[in-house]
């Protein structure tokens, strides 16, 4: 068992790697973190012998994610409108948040693993991304190894028919990228329905807190329409669009004239066209990226149909 605040230190990127994938949330993830590392120290200062640390803090992490899931969930049931993961920016400096970027990190993927219940969730993600074995697996859920196997079985059913496409072509989506966010920019409609999919799908979330569509949108013509309308309200609010990155891939943050953040526009590319845009405006799912505005303040003097 490592003893030092270092080593032990060493273990918070894995552990917030499972929780995060679990939560869907920065500060949720964070807190189950902080939990996890006092557990270990506790350990560490008692003097107790832990032959595989990182299986040990992978179990402490499941486990208590497992039970923030199931509190978290009894919220989100009666969550207002769509629930979209916290934003987790590329360029985040806290070394605990420097997991790898893979396609179970994106916010559309993230969104989908809804679908999952807490067990369900956690079999899946150990099993997905982790590539554990079902016996160890089935250690830290607290379950045979069968009732594992046929856990995953279901897990990958539930989520099959929304799971996203992803690519493989960086410099192909670098100019679809490009495209996209210069259509934007002008508020161009044509252009923005070129890139998208056909059965392209938008998804807002304000949680009740910011203006946002409650209902997921489909179709490039119609997200290409909505997208070039919120573009025009923007310019008109005086906002700044910045491209950034968040969860691995292409975002847009959209900041008030005094640079605090009303919401970051996640971007997903699939089969060579844009497949999922997501609008995070719920402030509370906002303030770890730093100040945050006030978006009900700048709409209130603004008609138009909401965000």
């Amino acid at each position: 068992m490592p003893t030092s605040t270092a080593e032990l230190g060493e273990l918070r990127p894995l552990m917030f790697s499972i929780a995060y994938r679990m939560l869907g949330s920065v500060t949720e993830a964070e807190d189950v973190v902080q939990e996890a590392y006092l557990r270990l120290h506790e350990r560490s200062l008692a003097g107790e012998h832990i032959e595989r640390p990182e299986a040990f803090a992978s179990t402490v992490a499941t486990r208590l994610a497992i039970d923030a899931l199931r509190s978290a969930r009894r919220t989100r049931e009666v969550y207002t409108g769509t629930w979209l993961p916290e934003p987790l920016p590329d360029d985040d400096a806290d070394p605990a948040h420097r997991v790898e970027r893979d396609e179970t990190l994106s916010f559309a993927f993230l969104a989908v693993l809804e679908r999952l219940g807490p067990v369900e969730r956690a079999v899946f993600i150990l099993r997905e991304v982790f590539v554990m074995d079902y016996a160890e697996i089935a250690a830290i859920v607290e379950r045979e190894e069968a009732a594992c196997r046929q856990v995953m079985h279901r897990a990958r059913a539930r989520i099959a028919d929304g799971r996203p496409r992803f690519d493989a072509d960086a410099a192909r989506d670098a100019a679809l990228l490009d495209t996209f966010f210069a259509a934007l920019d002008a508020g161009d409609v044509d252009a923005l329905a070129s890139v998208l999919a056909d059965d392209v799908v938008f998804y807002a979330d304000g949680g009740g807190k910011a203006p946002a569509v409650q209902h997921p949108l489909h179709g490039a013509v119609a997200v290409a329409r909505f997208l070039a309308g919120l573009a025009r309200r923007g310019a008109g609010m005086h906002v700044h669009l910045d491209r950034t990155s968040a969860n691995g891939e292409a975002a847009l943050r959209v900041s008030s004239a005094d640079g605090a953040t009303l919401s970051l526009l996640m971007v997903h590319v699939g089969d060579g066209c844009i497949s999922v845009v997501g609008n995070q405006l719920n402030p509370d799912k906002l303030r770890h990226l730093g100040p945050v505005g006030d978006l009900n303040a700048l709409v209130s003097g603004d008609a138009g149909s909401p965000r």
